[in-house]
């Protein structure tokens, strides 16, 4: 009956962790089901306890710090991004109007669905923009403060 209740917490703070998903809850469900083999074993509810206690902790000194390392994002750790991750603070060449309601950008030589970071703004075609965010596949564009005209610096003259 004791592996029933162990195995019932630790469930209940695995499903929790879902929700929070700060690799925290999860350690106590790995001690909750060490626990629950403890009590198959037939072990005393005072060794349980202990059992449950012991792997919390050293799951949560142990265990959780690598996986927050390995959790982190390319940006965060130094690491070349890939994916959204590269795109996203690189240049954008608007192709189409991009407002609140559509447009179209070309990063990198791909063609982007796109609208502006901040609502209230527009940019036309020919624009240089920023991209901020990438929301699914929309790319969140601000203006490019390098050549926020879309002209090469000998054009303006």
């Amino acid at each position: 009956m004791d592996a029933v209740v162990w195995i019932v917490l630790g469930v209940m703070l695995a499903v929790a962790e879902i929700f929070t998903t700060t690799l925290f809850l999860i350690m106590f469900a790995a001690g909750a089901f060490a626990a629950a083999g403890a009590a198959a074993l037939g072990a005393p509810p005072v060794l349980q306890a202990l059992v449950f206690a012991v792997v919390s902790a050293l799951s949560l000194v142990g265990i959780r710090p690598v996986l927050r390392r390995h959790q982190r994002s390319a940006l965060e750790s130094g690491e070349q991004p890939f994916g959204v991750e590269a795109i996203e603070g690189s240049t954008a060449l608007v192709l189409e109007r991009v407002d609140a309601e559509h447009g179209l950008v070309k990063i990198d030589g791909e063609m982007w669905s796109a609208r502006p970071y901040d609502a209230t703004q527009t940019f036309e075609p020919g624009r240089r923009v920023r991209v901020i965010k990438v929301r699914g596949a929309t790319a969140l564009v601000w203006q490019d403060d390098i050549s926020s005209a879309g002209e090469l610096p000998e054009a303006r003259g």
